[in-house]
């Protein structure tokens, strides 16, 4: 069966199942060499056959027509591999096959992996993130009117007069959370197998959280390693201190992971640079530079993770000397990175004229995207086909 893979048409189904995800993947010849290094034969044929929800052993067994012996052995290389999420619940363990993004990319590069080839993956998915511009991957991720992810503020760097809720503390989002781990950071991994390390001398290990029951499956799975929720926060302060940019998912309750991200490395950052400039939701804040104390030295400019600062406008004609930054309002993410770079007290952080409210959970997101992309309607019909199923089981 090793030759499948190497037929376009043996992925179709795979790439079609995985497209009815909120996030779906942009067929094209790179995603199929990528799928197929890391889905064998009948991985992929196995994950063609997932639900959109959470599945048990029987109801796999049924939909796939595999033995339940040879469907275990599937299941656990598909876990082991991040492919899939076994969760058990009780007596029972329930399996769901994991999106490509955020999903089983991102767990390709959350350890060192002797079974595949890493350097070959990580050049193609860097090419496959960026081909085709907004009629890509790229767009496809960053396009929805409702992102995926959202960033976080500096709190320590808002005025007293502002406040900030519990979903929007990065360090309450961390003592919140019931199981915190820490794991290897996808965008500089994969970027080292490329021959690069960060600019700004963030590393790729210890740096990157994850948080709940994802946090427990990766770290059963040997892709991350549990810490409590002191060491997270020690992390966050040496994030901080790298000036990077705090991004988690875009939901208050129970966010899954805590990024801690670099304008050089990030590849969500790198879709807000490419011009998809709602591509990660914003903070209630936004940076804002005081003319009368700028001299344009520079730093906010290159602390700046989203690259929205620069010359001002009303400066151009101006002698160097004389000359102020200027922050793009529409790009910059609010986060406060940037502050602590200014050694004038030029940059400080004000109230947007509207305070973004992300939805409820992630069920409330994947509804929304859902719905923005037409995709919804099969989601839900498939859930109730099997609610009805279930429901006849037990009878």
């Amino acid at each position: 069966m090793g030759h499948l893979l190497n037929d376009k048409s043996a992925l179709v189904p795979l790439i079609d199942r995985i497209n009815r995800y909120p996030v779906g993947l942009v067929d094209s010849p790179r995603l199929r060499q990528i799928l197929a290094l890391l889905f064998d034969p009948r991985e992929a044929e196995v994950a063609a056959r997932f639900p959109l929800t959470e599945a048990t052993r029987a109801e796999l067994v049924e939909r796939t027509g595999l033995p339940a012996a040879e469907l275990d052995g599937i299941l656990e290389s598909m876990a082991n591999k991040g492919l899939v999420m076994d969760l058990p619940v009780g007596h029972e363990t329930y399996y769901l096959l994991v999106p490509g993004l955020i999903g089983f990319m991102e767990f390709s590069f959350m350890r060192d992996r002797g079974d595949l080839p890493q350097a070959e993956l990580a050049r193609l998915m860097s090419e496959y993130l960026r081909e085709q511009g907004k009629d890509g991957q790229a767009g496809e991720f960053f396009g929805s009117r409702w992102p995926l992810t959202r960033a976080l503020v500096y709190e320590d760097q808002i005025s007293v007069q502002s406040r900030i809720t519990p979903w929007e503390d990065a360090r309450q989002i961390i003592q919140n959370a019931e199981f915190h781990a820490v794991t290897l950071c996808f965008c500089r991994h994969k970027r080292s197998h490329e021959g690069k390390t960060c600019q700004q001398g963030a590393p790729v290990e210890e740096i990157c959280m994850v948080l709940g029951e994802g946090a427990r499956f990766l770290v059963r799975r040997g892709m991350a390693e549990p810490r409590s929720a002191e060491q997270m926060l020690a992390i966050l302060d040496r994030a901080r201190a790298l000036g990077l940019t705090h991004i988690t998912d875009n939901i208050r309750e129970q966010p899954s992971f805590l990024c801690n991200c670099c304008r050089c490395c990030c590849e969500l950052l790198a879709g807000v640079q490419m011009g998809f400039h709602e591509g990660i939701a914003k903070t209630p804040f936004l940076a804002e530079v005081d003319p009368a104390r700028c001299d344009y030295c520079g730093a906010c400019l290159r602390a700046c993770n989203a690259k929205c600062i620069g010359l001002a406008d009303d400066a151009r004609a101006l002698p160097k000397a004389q000359r102020w930054a200027q922050v793009d309002a529409e790009v910059c993410l609010g986060c406060g990175a940037c502050l602590q770079a200014c050694e004038q007290g030029a940059l400080t952080l004000v109230p947007r004229a509207t305070r973004p409210r992300p939805p409820r959970d992630r069920n409330a997101l994947f509804a929304r995207i859902l719905w923005d992309k037409g995709r919804l309607m099969p989601f839900l019909a498939d859930g109730l086909r099997r609610g009805v199923e279930r429901l006849l089981r037990r009878r």
